[in-house]
């Protein structure tokens, strides 16, 4: 097994709350750790199983994460207008702090655009390791235990936006969503939404 870097994210696909992207750097000794410990896809694990994973895999690998709170997000939306382009950003970032002080062949992540776009993210750290991209890249050790740190940074996330807003934010895009979106409004104006939401959205302006 090379030591190799699994990135991959949590929150691309629900109209509420953050995109959290994480990296971990696997070697023989964590992935092994990590087969016996049953982490897999994260979206094969349930939420508390998630929580319960992700202080396994902090104490016992080299990880990064980035939270890219929906304000941030959406400034970083209308600048870059490319959710492909964003989500290199965000896996060239993660890469960059992990190699920053350790040693790596290469870094996975899910087949999600050109691979050129993470390479023109990466900056002096990251430029020295190969970068590849595979279709259902969770079955890699490496990348389902990056899968569970961004979901429950993502799980945790959500429920501090639920604690300060007083609102229940259902996860994808369903009807519930837009039922929540509304009480949001209703809440606080329209001129907030877009505090707890990715204004790129269809959703957006269906509510």
């Amino acid at each position: 097994m090379v030591r190799h870097i699994g990135v991959d994210e949590s929150g691309k696909g629900d109209f509420f709350g953050p995109l959290c992207i994480a990296g971990v750097l696997v070697d023989e000794k964590s992935e092994k750790l990590f087969v016996d410990l049953g982490i897999k896809d994260s979206k094969k694990i349930s939420d508390k199983k998630i929580l319960e994973l992700e202080k396994s895999i902090r104490a016992n690998a080299v990880h990064s994460i980035v939270a890219i709170s929906n304000g941030r997000y959406n400034e970083l939306y209308a600048n870059i207008k490319n959710l492909n382009k964003l989500l290199a950003w965000g896996h060239a970032r993660v890469i960059e702090n992990i190699c920053e002080n350790n040693e790596c062949d290469y870094a996975l992540s899910d087949k999600f655009g050109d691979e050129s776009l993470i390479n023109s993210a990466l900056m002096k750290n990251g430029r020295n390791i190969e970068l590849k991209q595979m279709v259902r890249a969770e079955s890699d050790i490496a990348v389902a235990a990056a899968s569970v740190l961004a979901r429950a940074t993502y799980v945790r996330k959500m429920a501090e936006m639920e604690q300060t807003y007083g609102i229940k934010f259902p996860k994808g895009c369903a009807q519930q969503v837009k039922d929540s979106a509304k009480e949001f409004i209703e809440k606080y104006g329209k001129e907030r939404l877009k505090e707890v939401c990715k204004t790129h959205f269809k959703t957006y302006n269906e509510v």
